[in-house]
């Protein structure tokens, strides 16, 4: 039996995850879930899995939560607020692996303390890695962590790429990397009517349920500029090697180009259950409970190379790895600003790309070798970022 804290138990991932344990709880004890705000999904959650640990970040509802659970016929487990007591799960003794599925830089901390304790890592927060960087690789290694990517695409690559990628030799033997993307919602949309993008229209996605944050970041393809980043950092390759492949019926979810010709793809239905379940039987395989992808029923496979008029923050994230330092964290700092005041509805959908240029351009690409130096950029990108979306105010 194997002990897993899930961060961000409320969430899509979160749900998925849970899902899969359920059908394999001679593997998996569930030992903490944590959410940020949403104490009836978690309440809910602790009735049915019973973890020893429960956790709510934000401390005025995990007030009201802690009050839920004691009056419940489940008193017996521990209810902790605040941020850093994610921290405090993410390392405990009898935690095996860790669920990283906080969305944004809020998942940076207990990802970093997750890895440095020497856990499983169960990445499926992007933004930790595009933020941190070596930090984490290096505590990874440092450790002997290990970080197992939860994200369909860099799931897909990772079990197509050679054993031992890692290393000089091996890489060699890969030509490109072909990072898949849906195109989202506004793939075929005339840009000019981009400027009346709603909310609603940007986290309508054709294909994957995913939360409005990620949604939207997949409508202006910065998601495919974070994975991006991502690749190159968790691959030991360079952006030139990372090519982004529009693929609308997200069948095939990432490939390898190999030096002799040959291109290994994976492939399955856009369910989120099967990555998660591949990195948590890992190196083995276990059921995920997807349904089998129906290769009759495909009726083509089509591929296009993105527009970058269309989707400009992906030649923003292209621009952020290329400089490297603390660029990758400024890109996302900016993105999460810009997408939360597209969705509050203060500035439009086609401002975003405009706050994230503008906030990178205050910053040089200095080394971000430090967590302090890392978090102090992370927090003076957001301030710049605020400021622009005030001047951007519609």
């Amino acid at each position: 039996m194997k002990g897993l804290c899930i961060l961000g138990a409320t969430g899509s991932i979160g749900v998925s995850t849970l899902d899969v344990v359920s059908r394999h709880q001679d593997r998996y004890k569930i030992v903490a879930l944590t959410a940020n705000g949403n104490i009836d999904a978690l309440f809910q959650q602790c009735l049915e899995y019973k973890p020893q640990y429960a956790v709510v970040a934000d401390e005025d509802k995990g007030k009201v939560f802690k009050e839920k659970i004691a009056s419940s016929k489940i008193s017996n487990i521990i209810v902790l607020t605040g941020a850093k007591a994610l921290e405090e799960v993410a390392t405990l003794d009898q935690v095996d692996s860790v669920m990283a599925a906080i969305v944004g830089a809020a998942g940076l901390l207990p990802t970093l303390a997750a890895a440095e304790a020497g856990k499983t890592v169960l990445l499926a927060n992007k933004e930790a890695l595009v933020m941190s960087g070596d930090i984490l690789l290096h505590a990874v290694k440092k450790s002997g962590a290990k970080l197992l990517p939860i994200d369909s695409e860099h799931n897909a690559i990772f079990q197509c790429m050679p054993a031992g990628y890692e290393t000089a030799s091996q890489a060699k033997e890969v030509r490109r990397i072909l990072l898949t993307a849906s195109g989202g919602p506004f793939r075929e949309t005339p840009i000019e009517q981009l400027d009346n993008v709603t909310p609603e229209q940007a986290v309508a996605h054709p294909n994957w349920d995913m939360g409005r944050k990620i949604s939207v970041d997949s409508a202006t393809m910065m998601n495919k500029g974070l994975e991006l980043i991502e690749a190159c950092l968790l691959f030991s390759v360079p952006s030139k090697k990372v090519q982004v492949v529009i693929h609308p019926q997200s069948v095939i979810h990432s490939m390898v180009d190999y030096v002799d010709g040959t291109i290994l793809a994976q492939m399955g239905n856009p369910d989120m259950r099967i990555p998660i379940a591949h990195a948590m039987a890992w190196p083995e395989r276990f059921d995920s409970g997807a349904e089998p992808l129906d290769i009759f029923a495909v009726k083509h496979l089509a591929f296009e190379a993105p527009d970058l008029q269309r989707f400009p923050c992906l030649s923003l994230a292209n621009q952020a790895i290329d400089a490297g330092g603390m660029m990758p964290t400024v890109l996302n700092a900016a993105n999460e600003i810009a997408v939360e005041a597209f969705l509050q509805e203060q500035i439009r959908y086609t401002d975003i790309p405009v706050v994230i240029e503008q906030c990178m351009g205050k910053f040089s690409p200095e080394k971000a070798d430090t967590l302090e130096i890392v978090l102090q950029t992370n927090e003076t990108a957001r301030n710049y970022s605020r400021e622009i979306v005030q001047q951007l105010r519609h």
